[in-house]
């Protein structure tokens, strides 16, 4: 069964607002990407679209009822959107729930050296990469410097126009016979993935001239002055930061027909884009409460205290149960039991150039919609939610009697390899959950590839859900 390309149904209405959901989008992941980021500029669109601290709301001790909309979030790296319906919240809420996490080359704690005339700092890699394809690329660095005053510092370096940017070296063909003759995953090793960040030393003189650091390591002195004057913090900061390179520069528009975006971390922060947008865009006379979740460290198992495994959900929805007057244990549960989520992630698109991993029957091709996987999961589904029948059957209503074009697919061929999501953490309590989300190319590579038609339909998707679901 084939479906459909998108683009073939689409008036001149429909394209200006495609069009404007993928400036907007392309917008978004070019500010934002860091989950940190991700969140405060939620938050802040959020806010402009009447939603209100629950924090602030807890600490009133306001009421809640239909039609109130409250953000929570979790140490500024996950977050909580909701729109109360009119309904009970113990009848089930509508729930989207995507991450804002990205694959990337973290800074270690001490990450700091100088070696034959460089200064480069150390890293430890992020979720599942092809640490060669890291290297030789345009790095910029983002992220926070906690100091022990309780200050803390905003890092953002070569994502502004004059910045400069940083890189991973490669070793130049001439010279690399051995190492082009070892395996994929052992030509660039986690350890080599370290950072230039400067060759020029430190003028040795004056104050600077008393220092026996300054004299061993002029470059990384030079480093540490450069960090000094800027940002005001020393060497020892880097204990207590949180430092992510990331590709430089902004994402684009892709093909002669600017058809396609190319750019970072689209896995998985165009599902939470649509999935953020489509919550701020949700109707005010709502029957079900509207909900939307962007968690952290899905790329890491969904673990700690901003991941989906933590109990920040649940504890966030008990908060607002109890200021709706729905307060208690057994109505909480009731009220996860009879949710119904999209659990908002991304889909391997097929590639012609890697066809032999694809089983093309069940594969998810750009510009053919919003993408459905009933099960994802490696070696017999393992790790999978695997979507109830009944349940895949009420989305596609929803979904046709919107007009949303979608498509369904998994992970590529049996035993080809796999992955998962955040789907089987929320399914624990019982409620309905598939995975959904826009087909991408090029997946987990510094620059991945997604149609403007799949985020389009992802948003119209999206919304439907809330509405009608």
């Amino acid at each position: 069964m084939e479906h459909e390309v998108a683009w073939k149904k689409y008036d001149e209405v429909d394209l200006e607002a495609l069009e404007g959901l993928a400036s907007n989008y392309i917008d978004f992941i070019s500010e934002n990407k860091t989950e940190r980021r991700c969140a405060a500029t939620a938050i802040r669109m959020a806010e402009k679209a009447g939603y209100v601290s629950l924090a602030d709301a807890v600490r009133e001790g306001r009421a809640l009822s239909a039609g109130d909309k409250v953000w929570a979030h979790s140490h500024g790296k996950a977050l909580i959107l909701v729109q109360l319906g009119s309904n009970p919240l113990s009848e089930g809420m509508n729930i989207l729930g995507a991450h804002i996490d990205s694959p990337r080359l973290d800074l270690k704690q001490n990450p700091l050296y100088e070696s034959n005339g460089f200064a480069l700092l150390d890293t430890h890699y992020y979720g599942g990469i092809k640490n060669y394809q890291w290297v030789t690329l345009p790095l910029a660095m983002h992220g926070v410097i906690a100091k022990k005053d309780g200050t803390v510092v905003d890092i953002n370096v070569g994502d502004d126009e004059g910045d400069p940017v940083f890189c991973v070296s490669d070793l130049l063909i001439h010279l690399a016979s051995q190492q082009m003759d070892k395996k994929g995953n052992k030509i660039v090793e986690g350890e080599d993935l370290d950072i230039l960040i400067g060759n020029r030393p430190l003028s040795i003189d004056g104050e600077d001239a008393k220092s026996k650091d300054a004299a061993k390591e002029p470059v990384k002195a030079f480093a540490l002055k450069l960090l000094a004057d800027k940002y005001g913090i020393e060497e020892a900061d880097f204990l207590s930061a949180e430092i992510e390179m990331v590709p430089a520069g902004r994402a684009r528009e892709l093909g002669f027909d600017r058809s396609m975006v190319i750019g970072y971390g689209q896995d998985d922060r165009v599902c939470a884009y649509t999935s953020l947008i489509a919550q701020l865009e949700a109707p005010a006379d709502l029957a079900k409460t509207a909900v939307t979740v962007l968690v952290d460290k899905e790329e890491i198992g969904s673990v700690g205290a901003t991941g989906m495994a933590s109990n920040f959900f649940e504890n966030t929805i008990a908060e607002i149960m109890e200021l709706a007057g729905e307060g208690g244990m057994l109505p909480l549960r009731r009220a996860l039991s009879a949710s119904s989520m999209l659990s908002s992630d991304v889909s391997a698109g097929f590639d012609p150039a890697y066809a032999s991993v694809f089983e093309p029957k069940n594969a998810a091709f750009l510009g053919r919609g919003l993408v459905f996987n009933k099960y994802t999961g490696a070696r017999g589904k393992s790790g999978s939610n695997d979507a109830s029948a009944e349940y895949v059957a009420r989305v596609r209503r929803v979904m046709d009697d919107a007009g949303v074009s979608f498509q369904t697919a998994e992970l590529g061929k049996v035993d080809a390899g796999g992955g998962g999501t955040i789907a089987y953490l929320p399914a624990k309590y019982g409620m309905d959950v598939i995975d959904s989300g826009v087909a991408v190319l090029s997946m987990h590579a510094p620059w991945e590839v997604t149609s403007k038609a799949d985020i389009y339909e992802a948003y119209k998707g999206y919304l439907a859900f809330l509405k009608n679901a």
